[in-house]
């Protein structure tokens, strides 16, 4: 029954920030709003992560809890800090948050047994609040260190930085410290959340004892890069063909429904990330579950847009489900077992035939995570730059400084007609709609990563038409 008043509420969620979202469209050009100081002009994130902030709001251990019969149920054990003196809506949110983890951090079911062997998971879930502002969940799921069979347990850090590599090294002292005790964890913690969030390209170094090893100094590295901190496109790149990845993406900028599957909880995070992050400068604004837990599985029926992730033991009850026009994504075997049928065509050619070629190089003399990150961001940033870099051209501004995009003279402006084609679908999304009103209430020139591709691609056109 908690599970059900859970998904019932994370439903009734959804449904909130949706028409959340609608009023804002609606009401845009009424109120006045000044983007965050984290966030360049024209570019937008899921998941604010500037410096200064804490690592993370909570640390929680999730532990298996025998219930009458044979299953268990994953119940709070621990939890790091403890808030007082909470006004009631922020208690009301912490009540909800705290109730929705455990279904997230076992959402492979109650039906568990005492193990002596366990391969230790890395994975990581979303959950999104009423007001559309999303929290992280970093989780690593292991077998604690003991005598006979015993029940996994999960180190779960509740954040709102986006930083998945630098979460993971987190994760894997916590682990090594469990190995020693759990009472160990808790004192790193303490001065991990005593620290700031660094800045990108800096360092934060925590100092930790452990006993019969003495003083550690952990060094924990932001990367340069903050844009592409959070993802490992090479887990796509893993487990699909560069024509199947295109095909997927084509589906998620015009915003429909997309569910991967896969065996691992590890696999379905790190490729349902890597997907919605082919969108940058663009941000997916709808139903996101990177590890969809069963009760949670008729999501699946949704009339709205959504990216989940679904383990793949959940097949049959997920093709039993009424879904409509939904791509159905197998990650263990590459291969899209539903689609809209239209997905090969929804790309201007030509871009796609450079798009395809570029993933096709990306094993060329490209050794690091780094690289596949930088290549792969930068194949389908190429993409944008060529389809809509011109928009900054189609605002017209009012003399109290207030921009109206003009969309339809940048619909035509494209000498392409598979590009005018596509453009006429794309501006009807929800994420270029937010992009565009937040292009539209400043006025000061661009300065981000996006920005810049734009003024090499137009620095480039202006070249070959002098030569």
């Amino acid at each position: 029954m908690a599970g059900e008043g859970i998904a019932r509420f994370f439903r009734n969620s959804l449904r909130r920030r949706s028409s959340r979202r609608r009023d804002e469209t609606q009401n845009v050009h009424r109120e006045e709003s000044k983007p965050e100081a984290t966030e360049r002009p024209g570019e937008r994130s899921s998941f604010p992560y500037s410096a200064g902030h804490f690592f993370f709001e909570y640390l929680v251990v999730v532990s298996l809890k025998k219930k009458l019969g044979e299953d268990y149920e994953p119940k709070i054990t621990y939890q790091y800090p403890k808030r007082e003196n909470l006004l009631r809506g922020q208690r009301e949110e912490e009540e909800r948050l705290l109730q929705a983890i455990p279904l997230f951090c076992f959402p492979d079911g109650n039906n568990w047994a005492p193990l002596t062997q366990y391969t230790s998971e890395t994975f990581s879930f979303v959950l999104t609040n009423v007001d559309g502002s999303r929290k992280i969940g970093y989780c690593r799921r292991l077998l604690p260190s003991g005598r006979g069979a015993r029940l996994p347990e999960v180190y779960c850090i509740i954040s709102c930085v986006g930083c998945f590599g630098l979460f993971s090294k987190i994760l894997d002292e916590v682990e090594k410290r469990r190995q020693i005790s759990a009472a160990v964890i808790y004192p790193f913690m303490q001065s991990l959340r005593e620290s700031s969030f660094p800045a990108p390209g800096k360092t934060v170094t925590i100092t930790s004892f452990i006993p019969e090893s003495g003083t550690e100094l952990i060094e924990l590295t932001r990367p340069l890069d903050s844009r592409l901190e959070h993802v490992e496109f090479s887990a796509l790149l893993q487990h699909l063909s560069p024509e199947k990845i295109l095909r997927i993406f084509a589906s998620i900028v015009l915003e429909r429904r997309i569910a991967f599957l896969a065996k691992e909880l590890s696999t379905l995070s790190k490729c349902i990330h890597a997907a919605a992050a082919l969108l940058y400068p663009f941000t997916w604004e709808h139903t996101y579950i990177p590890v969809v837990p069963e009760s949670l599985i008729p999501t699946v029926c949704s009339p709205t847009p959504f990216m989940l992730g679904i383990q793949k033991r959940y097949l049959e009850q997920v093709l039993d489900q009424p879904m409509e026009e939904v791509l159905l994504v197998d990650l263990c075997e590459g291969e899209l077992l539903i689609s809209v049928g239209d997905e090969e065509e929804i790309l201007p050619a030509k871009l796609q035939s450079e798009m395809l070629s570029s993933l096709q190089m990306k094993s060329n003399n490209i050794q690091t995570s780094e690289e596949v990150n930088a290549h792969v961001s930068d194949t389908f940033v190429q993409f944008f730059v060529q389809t809509v870099g011109n928009y900054t051209a189609h605002i017209k501004w009012n003399k109290s400084g207030q921009g109206a995009f003009q969309e339809r003279p940048f619909c035509k402006a494209l000498a392409s007609k598979t590009s005018r084609k596509f453009l006429k679908r794309f501006v009807k999304t929800q994420m270029f709609s937010l992009f565009t009103q937040e292009a539209e209430r400043n006025k000061a020139s661009q300065e981000g990563y996006f920005q810049k591709k734009v003024s090499e691609f137009q620095e480039q056109k202006k070249q070959r038409r002098a030569s």
